[in-house]
């Protein structure tokens, strides 16, 4: 059990740090590269014939789309995940998806238009996929009796309130899978690099230290300025003591920045990687030469060959054939395709049973992410109660920057 202390420093670097685990918040506008064939990153196949036939169960989808972070794609996800559930999958517990949408700006005002209209819909349950205002929607959702879903925490009210539950751990899962991953290959020393934006490298460096300790490996945690054109002084001085591997932790611009000065400074360290450095923009600015050979820590794996990943291209094809399966659409596809896996839905379906069902799920597989499990009664990590799980994916990124050898890691 974690004193008081510890989990405050928990509570305090997951929130300041939680959405880069999947992505950096700021930098969602510029990635993902939504126009392409959705059969682009691999093999389709033949939807099955189940079509829901069940009365309707609403639910809301709150998404960040029209202000200064938008992000279509990831309704678009979620949308065809509804489409697949209704026409093929089953539904939810035989019951159809009527899908209540709102958009949110990404600032308080429209994030509580967006909250209360889901209220006043009387949704079953709420998802909202990606976005960094959950600590203003959360209150109004769970106050009126409604459970709230998303795909990794960012606010202290989404990591810890009851009725809250998040699919992945976020940064908390990235460090835990990169400590573990560190130890088992023998390195004794690794660097993350940071930006300097706020406290976000104090408190990555209080959540990722024990991590690491505790796993028998040192971290050292460089921040760089966020605004610097040339991070050749810094990453050099911050790489002085020879780590065995590099981390980066940013949006995709800090990631571009970062792996071009590496090429430079030091172009065979061996890197850890998240989902954020992977993008399209990012490749097409460095090359894929500066991912190849890194490690990858991500919830997701668009490429692979197992039967989930390739339902998931396959639906995408289906519905969504303009959406590039490989960019944001899996966060919200992830975060609806959960909802088909949960049990005991099959009768009446109201907000109580939702939140039932969602509290007593237990190792139901995450979509798309083959061996991520989410068990949501708040033993995944018990400091942080709303989490559902803290795997992660960790991969190989090969000379074409797709992801190989995937293991799940859930230390």
């Amino acid at each position: 059990m974690k004193s008081p202390v510890a989990l405050k420093r928990v509570i305090r670097a997951t929130t300041v740090m939680g959405c880069a685990g999947i992505l950096a918040l700021g930098g969602l506008t510029a990635c993902a590269d939504d126009s392409s064939d959705s059969s682009s990153a691999g093999e389709t196949s033949q939807l099955p014939s189940n079509a829901a036939t069940g009365d309707a169960v609403k639910i809301g989808l709150i998404v960040p789309e029209g202000g200064a972070v938008t992000t279509p794609m990831v309704r678009e996800g979620s949308k065809a995940a509804v489409e697949y559930l209704n026409n093929n999958g089953g539904g939810i517990g035989g019951h159809k998806i009527d899908l209540v949408v709102c958009k949110q700006q990404e600032e308080p005002a429209s994030a509580t238009k967006c909250a209360n209209q889901m209220v006043e819909e009387k949704v079953s349950v709420v998802v909202s996929p990606l976005g960094a205002q959950g600590a203003v929607m959360l209150p109004i959702v769970v106050g009126a009796g409604i459970p709230y879903v998303a795909q990794a925490p960012v606010s202290q009210a989404e990591m810890a309130t009851p009725n809250a539950f998040m699919l992945s751990g976020g940064i908390v899962a990235v460090l835990a899978g990169q400590a573990a991953t560190a130890a088992k290959d023998g390195l004794k020393k690794v660097n993350l690099i940071i930006g300097d934006s706020g406290d976000a490298a104090g408190s990555v460096k209080a959540l990722g230290e024990p991590m690491f300790q505790q796993a028998g490996v040192e971290l050292n945690v460089v921040t760089v300025p966020v605004s610097a054109a040339d991070l050749t002084p810094q990453i050099t001085a911050g790489l002085a003591d020879n780590p065995d591997a590099v981390a980066i932790l940013g949006d995709s611009r800090q990631c571009i920045s970062i792996l071009k000065t590496l090429q430079t400074v030091a172009p065979d360290a061996k890197k850890y990687l998240i989902a954020s450095c992977l993008d399209k923009p990012v490749l097409d600015a460095t090359g894929n030469e500066a991912v190849a050979g890194a490690k990858a820590f991500t919830t997701v794996n668009v490429s692979s060959d197992d039967p989930s990943v390739v339902l998931y291209r396959s639906i995408m094809a289906q519905y969504a054939p303009d959406t590039d399966p490989a960019g944001l659409a899996y966060i919200g596809y992830q975060a609806v395709a959960a909802l088909g896996e949960l049990k005991g839905l099959e009768g009446p379906v109201d907000a109580k049973a939702f939140s039932k069902a969602l509290s007593e799920a237990k190792d139901i597989p995450l979509p798309a992410a083959p061996g991520i499990t989410l068990t949501c009664n708040g033993t995944a990590f018990p400091p942080l109660t709303a989490l559902c799980s803290k795997a992660v994916l960790v991969s190989d990124v090969n000379s074409d920057a797709k992801l190989e050898n995937t293991t799940v890691v859930n230390n």
